[in-house]
């Protein structure tokens, strides 16, 4: 008899802690199966501290493989799950899909960035609730200050000097604390030469700072961050988000180039599709965190809606307070539904407090109910965040030790751009990269929403707002983007080279010879050239003059079949670009624009190593679209244009096997 497996989906506070439970309760009697898009569990409390410099990343990272004995990690996203066959379909980091059979499921996929209806909002700001997005922030950060540093406009100084966090909740709070001192600490050792000073604005619609917390907390932690020059603004939020700067809802105008969105978290969209009962947002359950009507299925964390025992009639707040103790008794549910534990208990709990570092020596803290400020509470902070990490803990207190006596390094390092973690992103955890389906520049134009915050120095290519993508060496301008020209040879655009009413494509009659033609660099398959590995014989490649026109691929833009899923192009089965003798394979390569990408669409990776489910033969050119039909591309000039060049050979050309073909001159 098989052992029965467990999956669980998401390694969050619930996820890592459900999973390590089971593996201490089941020993060997059940298989469990952990699905994350990292390797490596996050302990977001933590956050703010490395987007200040005084913690590296890997701190608060901790490794899964190495903490979790006897839990079996499969790296993707779940992107659908199938109640009724008990399956979990998955796609991977290098966009392989898969799917996992289980015999119980747990939901602990966590939280997303949450957005309102704010024009500008989602182009022009960027959240904080990933390494990439923490890692950014510092980079970018650290930019306008050097940039401040150097510009002689005092208006621009300021504007680089400015920065917007919206939320005044635990993270926009410590966000703004952790980030007025690393500002700071730059100039003092950096004068600017308009003598200014950096300024960070806190905002929230709220009464009050922290407004979740004890009232003599939040007082304490307004008074520490008034004190250090923090900009705190409460009863205002932002009206519109533009490059330049922000409009808040009194009507005042700042200018910025750096805007924070903290304003709290809403639950991964992955629970909405089940289809069952939801409580904003969030998935359904009883105090023993399972599904109502489905006892294979348990959901804990911020995806579930826990009933708060303590106080009837209300749910458990979205805290990791909450989400790890969640995990603790839903792997002991589950454990006893499978017969291996012992009986299931419901999820009861009062809160311990509530700790909140603002940097330094000073934090807010209340600690079983006792309000504490100053440098007790400091204390209180960290050797509470060194208690609840389930690793790393030496590293942390080394770091500490050494921001204590050293001076932070104030470098960017440039490894996250600012398309590569938009706002809008269902997976913040994981930064956007150049092939991956939901990429941004270098190779296709992602979402609108990854444009950048209003201070990206390195405006989003292609994107709405933005400027036109920038072509890749080789290429002209893409001219496809929004806010852009009309794409060439698409409906309504500029005709493309080569079409009826465009300029003559390369190695047509009246235009500039293409490599392979008469008059050009000889290609593979061409006079002069070995024979194209792709093409049968040596005939002539099909869209090229005298061959038969190019016939279109069968499929659909985007994806594979009409199931929309999406596949990758194996290394086996990929194209090799031919190129002429002692020429770079760079060269020989065909060039193609950027194309924009749709949520249905795969984008196309540099260099053509992942396609949208199709593939062409290297010696063809890509095919286009026109509002016209295509070129009859004969051999006798079309007219209105000018007769060849004198560097074309008339006559037939004899091919390498010897045949001479109609139409190759």
């Amino acid at each position: 008899m098989s052992r029965p497996r467990i999956v669980i989906v998401g390694a969050g506070f619930a996820g890592y802690r459900t999973a390590r439970t089971l593996s201490r309760l089941t020993r060997h009697q059940a298989d469990i199966v952990l699905l994350n898009p990292t390797d490596y569990f996050l302990y977001l409390p933590l956050l703010p501290q490395v987007a200040a410099g005084i913690l590296e990343p890997r701190r608060v990272s901790v490794s899964l493989s190495g903490t979790l004995p006897r839990v079996r990690l499969v790296l993707g996203e779940a992107d659908g799950i199938d109640l009724d066959g008990r399956t979990v379909h998955y796609t991977d980091p290098e966009g392989g899909e898969g799917t996992l059979r289980y015999d119980r499921l747990v939901l602990a996929a966590g939280s997303v960035n949450k957005l309102l209806p704010i024009p500008g909002v989602a182009e022009h700001a960027h959240g904080f609730r990933g390494l990439p997005e923490a890692l950014y922030l510092r980079d970018h950060v650290t930019r306008q200050v050097e940039l401040a540093a150097a510009a002689d406009d005092r208006a621009e100084c300021a504007a680089r000097c400015t920065f917007v966090v919206v939320g005044a909740g635990y993270t926009g709070t410590e966000v703004a604390a952790h980030g007025q001192m690393y500002t700071d600490a730059q100039v003092r050792r950096h004068p600017m030469r308009t003598g200014m000073r950096p300024r960070w604005m806190l905002l929230d619609v709220a009464e009050r700072v922290l407004p979740e917390m004890d009232e003599r907390l939040s007082r304490t932690a307004e008074r520490v961050l008034r004190q250090r020059g923090v900009d705190v603004r409460m009863g205002t939020s932002v009206k519109e988000a533009t490059h330049d700067g922000v409009l808040l809802t009194d009507g005042t105008t700042v200018d910025t180039r750096t805007l924070v969105w903290c304003v709290g978290v809403r639950p991964d969209p992955l629970v909405e599709s089940l289809g069952l009962p939801m409580e904003r947002g969030r998935l359904l359950v009883d105090p023993y965190l399972q599904v109502p009507g489905r006892p294979e299925l348990f959901a804990c964390g911020d995806v579930a809606a826990v009933p708060d025992l303590t106080k009837p009639g209300q749910y458990t707040p979205m805290t990791a307070q909450h989400a790890w103790r969640h995990g603790k008794v839903c792997a002991e549910n589950v454990a006893a539904s499978l017969g291996i534990g012992g009986q299931r208990r419901a999820y009861r709990h009062r809160d311990m407090g509530f700790v909140v570092d603002l940097g330094g020596a000073k934090a807010a803290a209340n600690p079983l109910g006792v309000p504490m400020a100053g440098p007790a509470a400091g204390a209180v902070t960290r050797g509470y965040h060194l208690a609840a990490m389930p690793g790393n803990r030496v590293r942390v207190a080394a770091d500490w030790l050494l921001d204590a006596v050293l001076p932070r390094q104030a470098v960017q390092l440039g490894l996250v751009r600012s398309w590569s973690v938009p706002l809008e992103s269902a997976s913040p955890e994981v930064a956007r990269v150049p092939g991956r389906p939901d990429a941004g520049p270098a190779g296709s134009a992602g979402s609108a929403g990854s444009a950048g915050g209003p201070g990206r120095t390195e405006p989003a290519e292609g994107r709405q707002g933005g400027e036109p993508a920038k072509a890749r060496p080789g290429e002209e301008p893409a001219k496809s983007q929004p806010d852009g020209e009309s794409a060439r040879s698409q409906p309504g655009g500029e005709p493309a080279k080569g079409q009826p009413g465009g300029e003559p494509a390369k190695g047509q009659p009246g235009g500039e010879p293409a490599k392979g033609q008469p008059g050009g660099e000889p290609a593979k398959g061409q006079p002069g050239g070995e024979p194209a590995k792709s093409q049968p014989g040596g005939e002539p490649a099909k869209a090229q003059p005298g061959g038969e026109p190019a016939r279109k691929h069968p499929g659909r833009p985007g994806a594979d079949g009409a199931s929309g899923k999406r596949h990758r192009t194996s290394e086996s089965a990929r194209p090799r670009p031919a190129h002429a003798p002692g020429t770079s394979r760079k060269a020989a390569e065909p060039s193609a624009a950027p194309k924009p990408s749709t949520g249905a669409r795969r984008s196309e990776a540099p260099g053509g190593t992942r396609s949208s489910g199709r593939t062409r033969s290297p010696g063809a050119p890509a095919p286009t679209r026109s509002a016209g039909p295509p070129a009859d591309p004969g051999p006798e000039p079309p007219p209105n244009q000018p007769p060849p060049g004198p560097d074309i050979a008339p006559g037939p050309v004899k091919r390498t096997d010897g045949r001479a073909v109609e139409g190759d001159s």
